[in-house]
């Protein structure tokens, strides 16, 4: 969930003076997408006989801007005039575990003479420590625990590949490693979904990132041509960082060259840490919506209200449960709705052979040859693993982590590209940024609340597309597979804003362009009567609009167009990853997406249903349901989730008190 990269310059390399510096830098700014909440580096001063660590919660651009990290660069650089070696390890974080505003959460994380950078999540970091009780955390992040039990083994005489794959063995989730020893001249390489590279450089020395398309841009910049090699799945890449040499690791730990290990030293290079602060931004980027509990808040719990009797009275399809408060629903003397009599048949797919087919120009053997959006949710999961075992196409996953993904989401994402062994590529937006616009809106909607405006809250999460298509370009690869599901479609959203539904559209969340018309002439009002709405989220929401509506898009397939849609198969592979549940809910739909709580809690309160009646009502309609079952789903579905609801206005900058009194006292759609 974050980029790490770093600069090894072995003895007796060729590289110009210079070099060093520049290659960090090059590679940090081009690694800071994958993470802008937190940044370190670990340089080693081969003088000086020490290791400097400086790390804060800063983003990349920010920590080399400070003037002891420039220092320590150029002193990285002079060291490695002459040939004398040098080494950089740098990490951009996207913060996950541990908040980033205590310096032993942000990486490098150091501990018994070993410094760490990490790209992934621990997903059972409380079953690791205790399968160590003679071991004890310093710091909340989940990586301490690599470090911690790799000295365990070392200390017991493993080498270091055997202690590392030992300290790996029980571990759940995903990680790209690299560890640089204060003991000895090592650093290991390694990871569990493949999201690491490496290249030996023509002039000597080696670089490592996390994406290949980033080992691709910093060899241009640095007018450098060398192969990129991959890292591969649970192979240890070994690099003696004095004399150059390297080894290569694979399961059974044998290494594929002769490589002899770099001995300890008798007393390791002390490690300086110095911390470098924000101080314009001291607030925590990420919690987990488990952390809150609503006994021990019971007084907010209490305000959130669930008028079940009241939406029980509302009159109903007699076929599917859309109600009366539903947009532009008409019900004929039979009482169905004019949605059921429109709707056409979506789960009756074609062939997968004709999909199979479709793919097939596609194929490279052995390499990345399709992209699959990746946002953790369960169809998302769903579509990877078919595409994986299914399909036999070797996917990389791709996340768009734009603040609203929560913890929970990005330790599902864990558990499943651990797994499968899938590359996960993210594209980091800046989190501070998108929830402070998504507070400017919110706290704009609340002067004068109208439920046509709901969907402006989650513009920011469209650059999914947009960057889904640059990772296209980026990686060389076509074929994109979509989790997309017919049965979510919600047009009640825009329904609310006064446009009619469209049932010709050929994606669930298209916009006929008339309908593009009158959703602009609607936000245009709503912005005259509430200007608030003019702040400097504007240029987010619009550019949004485009990338979802205006943009095209190619080489782009739908799954359950080709394969059929079945709630019990999916939860059945869900269950297969140990996919982690909410905790303020037993659905696995819409569960690491923080803003779902917050909306669906407005049109159960204000209108009396909420996308769940949408979803079980398309289920109806396919024959997958019976209106008995859909009407008890929903009701437990609609209930509050005041864990995820909380950490969602903590989280924005919102006052809980005025956001859910608002909310609870905006004129119902109920009859009275």
């Amino acid at each position: 969930m974050c980029g790490i990269y770093g600069v090894i310059l072995p003895e007796g390399h060729q590289q110009q003076p210079g070099f060093c510096k520049k290659a960090v830098t090059e590679l940090a700014h081009a690694s800071e997408r994958r993470g802008r909440d937190s940044a370190g580096l670990s340089i080693r001063d081969t003088e000086q006989g020490h290791f400097l660590v400086l790390k804060g919660d800063v983003r990349v651009r920010e920590l080399l801007r400070e003037s002891r990290v420039q220092k320590a660069l150029d002193v990285a650089a002079t060291q490695s005039k002459g040939g004398r070696p040098a080494q950089v390890i740098g990490h951009a974080r996207l913060v996950t575990n541990g908040s980033q505003l205590l310096p032993g959460n942000n990486q490098p994380v150091i501990r018994d003479d070993l410094m760490v950078i990490h790209n992934g999540i621990i997903a059972n970091i409380e079953e690791a420590w205790k399968a160590h009780p003679d071991l004890q955390p310093d710091n909340q992040i989940d990586t301490e625990i690599i470090p911690a039990v790799l000295r365990k083994g070392l200390d017991s005489g493993l080498d270091p590949a055997e202690a590392l794959r030992a300290a790996l063995a029980d571990l759940v989730g995903t990680w790209s490693l690299a560890i640089a020893f204060a003991d000895r001249d090592l650093l290991l390489l390694t990871s569990n979904n493949g999201s690491l590279y490496r290249c030996a450089l023509p002039d000597g020395g080696f670089l490592f990132g996390s994406e290949r398309h980033i080992l691709e841009t910093v060899l241009s910049g640095l007018h450098v041509s060398a192969p990129i090699e991959w890292v591969g799945v649970d192979r240890i890449v070994a690099i003696d960082t004095r004399k150059g040499t390297v080894g290569v690791f694979d399961a059974e730990t044998s290494p594929s060259t002769s490589f002899v290990w770099p001995e300890a030293a008798s007393s390791s290079w002390p490690i300086d840490l110095q911390v470098i602060d924000n101080t314009d931004s001291r607030h925590e980027l990420i919690l987990d919506p488990a952390s809150f509990q609503r006994t021990e808040e019971s007084d907010l719990a209490d305000m959130l209200v669930y008028d079940l009797d009241r939406m029980r009275s509302l009159k109903r399809c007699s076929k599917c449960i859309l109600p009366e408060t539903f947009p532009f629903i008409r019900f004929d003397d039979e009482g169905v709705c004019n949605y059921c009599h429109s709707y056409e048949l979506k789960n009756q797919v074609k062939p997968i052979d004709e999909l199979r087919a479709l793919v097939e120009p596609y194929r490279r053997k052995g390499e990345p040859d399709v992209i699959i959006p990746f946002s953790g949710g369960r169809d998302s999961t769903y579509s990877l693993h078919l595409v994986k075992e299914e399909l036999g196409l070797n996917p990389i996953a791709f996340t768009y982590d734009w603040g609203m993904v929560t913890d929970l989401a990005r330790r599902n994402i864990a558990r499943v590209c651990g797994k499968l062994g899938v590359e996960n590529i993210i594209v980091a937006a800046d989190v501070r940024w998108k929830r402070n616009n998504i507070r400017k809106n919110l706290e704009t909607w609340l002067k004068r609340p109208h439920l046509g405006m709901i969907p402006l809250l989650m513009a920011g999460d469209k650059y999914f597309f947009y960057y889904c298509d640059q990772v296209k370009k980026q990686t060389g690869i076509d074929l994109n597979i979509w989790g997309i599901n017919f049965l979510e479609n919600t047009d009640f959203k825009t329904g609310f804003a006064g446009l009619p539904p469209d049932t010709d559209k050929d994606a669930p969340y298209a916009l006929s362009i008339l309908n593009q018309l009158r959703l602009f002439g609607f936000v245009g009002k709503q912005v005259v009567t509430n200007p608030g709405y003019l702040n400097g989220s504007v240029w987010d929401s619009l550019g949004s609009f485009a990338v979802r509506y205006l943009a095209k898009k190619t080489d782009y397939y739908h799954l359950f167009d080709y394969w059929q849609w079945d709630e019990d198969d999916v939860n059945s592979v869900l269950r297969d990853y140990e996919w982690e549940i909410a905790v303020d809910t037993e659905s696995t739909w819409r569960i690491g997406d923080g803003t779902a709580s917050f909306y669906n809690y407005v049109y159960a309160t204000v209108a009396g249903f909420t996308e769940f009646d949408t979803f079980r009502s398309n289920q109806i309609r396919e024959g997958m349901m019976d209106r008995d079952t859909a009407i008890a789903l929903v009701e437990k579905e609609n209930s509050p989730r005041f864990e995820t609801l909380r950490w969602y206005l903590q989280i924005t900058g919102v006052d809980f008190k005025h956001a859910i009194s608002t909310v609870n006292e905006i004129p119902r759609l109920f009859p009275q």
